[in-house]
């Protein structure tokens, strides 16, 4: 059976391969030249290669049918080195991921001489996390759970072939984190839905078969609410300005509800475009002046949800 990211990466591939070749080859150039000696990808601020952005660098040369040969060869020599260390949360989510890209697009299991076991005490270190509330804690050491880090726990779970225990906890836990007239609050404390623990939150209820018509309706018109006047999507109601996380994000939400078309798509890509980089990659927003290959696969993503909305609606 197919993982949510599995299906992802294929979703977006197929979107990309419409575009241009001359974009698509822009933006290969872009990360294969991002790429480390180590095989690592690095960010923006960072002299040394990371879990996190080699996740993303892998995941934009994927959708891009540019994850083979030697790139891939020395990206798995960098995410083996990585097996032994200490690791966040968000760093096993970025591991795992990157591992199954590469097994999946270049046929490399970095997993293949692990010790059997390895899937069992992951298991078990992840439900160590689970707090009372149902939720996913970022830390063994935290007091409560988070909407992104629960969503992450359940991926790395799929990943692993892991069953997700008490999908009924997490329900109610997310229940609880909604905020009134729909969207989703990253923790409870927090006075605001926002974009992206909205979309972190309908994509949980979707791998556990829990969206009712009424939390799909309130989410897409919360969502909707985010364009703004610029085309892309802001991360709360507090913040005026649109970023390319925040329109990947719920963009990716709208779509996955059949309700892309409820934004304005047009609007929307001259957004998009308006962040590309002639030489490849993109910016994060209008007042970002250095790019990286995080939101390069989030302009990458948006360009392929763009393009899949175009054949929908031809179909149609």
């Amino acid at each position: 059976m197919s993982t949510y990211l599995q299906d992802l990466t294929l979703r977006l591939a197929t979107g990309i391969s419409l575009l241009p070749e001359e974009v698509r080859s822009c933006h290969t150039h872009y990360l294969l030249e991002s790429q480390s000696e180590d095989g690592g990808f690095r960010g923006r601020m960072g002299e040394e290669s990371d879990l996190y952005y080699t996740s993303f660098g892998l995941r934009g040369l994927s959708i891009l049918g540019a994850l083979y040969g030697e790139p891939a060869d020395r990206a798995a020599k960098f995410l083996s080195s990585q097996l032994g260390t200490h690791q966040t949360i968000v760093d096993f989510f970025s591991l795992f991921y990157a591992a199954n890209l590469l097994k999946i697009s270049a046929g490399i299991d970095i997993f293949a001489g692990s010790d059997p076991s390895w899937r069992r005490q992951i298991g078990e270190f992840l439900a160590r996390l689970k707090r009372p509330d149902g939720g996913y804690a970022k830390a063994p050491e935290g007091h409560a759970g988070s909407t992104y880090h629960t969503f992450l726990v359940m991926l790395v779970l799929q990943l692993i072939d892991h069953p997700i225990a008490e999908p009924e906890s997490i329900i109610s836990f997310l229940r609880g984190q909604q905020a009134e007239g729909g969207g989703w609050r990253e923790i409870r404390a927090s006075k605001r839905a926002g974009t992206n623990p909205s979309a972190a939150a309908f994509a949980s209820l979707r791998m556990i078969d829990s969206v009712s018509d009424e939390t799909r309706e309130l989410t897409i018109d919360f969502l909707c609410e985010m364009q703004t006047d610029e085309g892309g999507l802001r991360a709360n109601t507090r913040i005026p300005i649109a970023d390319m996380l925040s329109s990947f994000t719920g963009g990716l939400t709208l779509q996955d509800m059949n309700a892309f078309g409820e934004i304005d798509v047009d609007l929307y890509q001259r957004f998009v475009n308006s962040l590309q980089l002639p030489g490849g990659g993109f910016l994060a927003a209008v007042w970002d002046e250095v790019h990286d290959v995080e939101y390069t696969f989030y302009g990458l993503g948006c360009m392929a949800l763009i393009e899949n909305h175009r054949v929908d609606q031809r179909i149609g």
